[in-house]
């Protein structure tokens, strides 16, 4: 059976080395976790999960909170993946709640908090142990999310540099951080452009946006654009586009926002600033027990860049 000191002398370093790297991985340097951390995975040695948690006081669990419906959304399911991908590698058991009435019940380690609204304020503040949220904020909550404008941003530059005369941004009807980022990665590109920015918001249904453009489709000339806050209003748009005798991508282009499930499904497939999903689940696995192992100290916020998808909603 291996042992610490087998570990300890394959890194060639001390027990007490490896018990830190294991216990307390926040009092040692990148190098001397990473080198412990090889030659535990070069023995096949596993830490004791649970003698660990009673060392420290823990339960070795994070409840992953999601304030929002979410019916079968694919989004989700990439995300818990890259939480739970993040969690095992510490040993951690991932506990999803979906009920308002169910967080503070039970015990955990921390919190990761999706679809969270300004209106969850107050009821996030009252939580005792570490919390993470994914998605922007501005309440002073550590968060990781996608560069909201820059995805954006990117999508209304390659509108531009494609020669669409007309560029439309579809946006989300809420009053949240994430759209109003989307809108000024939009309203900066156009203005910096020269271009007149133009902005109609709706629910995130794409029975909506397909209404939409069936109610002022005579007001939308050939060579126009659709950049859309989510794929969803995307998928809409397209719809109604094609139901008004509209040529895709000729004529007429669309570009959606999140690029997990609904852009590949579409006909044609949909152009997309595509999120790094799961990625994001790691990271947001990760600074959480970082914030766990430094008793509750602020990290911040972490954004990442997502990318843009080109298929079969745009010209080449």
């Amino acid at each position: 059976m291996i042992t610490l000191s087998d570990v300890a002398k394959k890194a060639n370093v001390s027990k007490m080395t490896v018990s830190r790297v294991i216990n307390h991985p926040e009092q040692v340097t990148d190098e001397l976790r990473e080198l412990v951390e090889n030659a535990m995975l070069a023995l096949n040695y596993r830490p004791n999960s649970v003698a660990k948690a009673l060392a420290n006081n823990r339960t070795n669990v994070v409840k992953v909170v999601i304030l929002e419906d979410t019916g079968v959304e694919p989004y989700y399911m990439s995300l818990l993946f890259g939480i739970a991908k993040g969690l095992d590698k510490r040993q951690y058991a991932l506990q999803l709640v979906t009920d308002h009435n169910a967080i503070s019940v039970g015990v955990q380690d921390g919190y990761i908090i999706t679809g969270a609204r300004s209106a969850d304020t107050d009821e996030l503040n009252a939580l005792t142990d570490p919390v993470v949220i994914f998605g922007e904020n501005r309440n002073g909550f550590d968060f990781i999310d996608n560069d909201n404008k820059a995805g954006i941003t990117i999508a209304t530059e390659y509108a531009l540099a494609k020669n669409y005369q007309s560029i439309i941004f579809i946006g989300i009807d809420v009053k949240e951080p994430f759209e109003y980022s989307r809108e000024a990665g939009y309203i900066n590109t156009m203005q910096k452009h020269q271009q007149i920015p133009r902005i109609h918001r709706m629910a995130n249904h794409s029975h909506l946006s397909q209404a939409f453009v069936s109610a002022h489709w005579r007001e939308f000339a050939r060579n126009t654009i659709f950049i859309c806050a989510s794929d969803r209003l995307a998928v809409g748009i397209v719809r109604g586009i094609l139901e008004n005798g509209g040529n895709i991508p000729n004529d007429f282009g669309v570009i959606g926002y999140d690029g997990v499930f609904l852009d590949q499904v579409s006909n044609p497939k949909l152009s997309t600033i595509k999120q790094p999903v799961q990625r994001l689940g790691e990271h947001l696995a990760r600074m959480l027990l970082q914030k766990i192992d430094q008793s509750g100290a602020q990290q911040g916020e972490l954004m990442i860049e997502p990318e843009l998808v080109v298929r079969g909603t745009t010209r080449d």
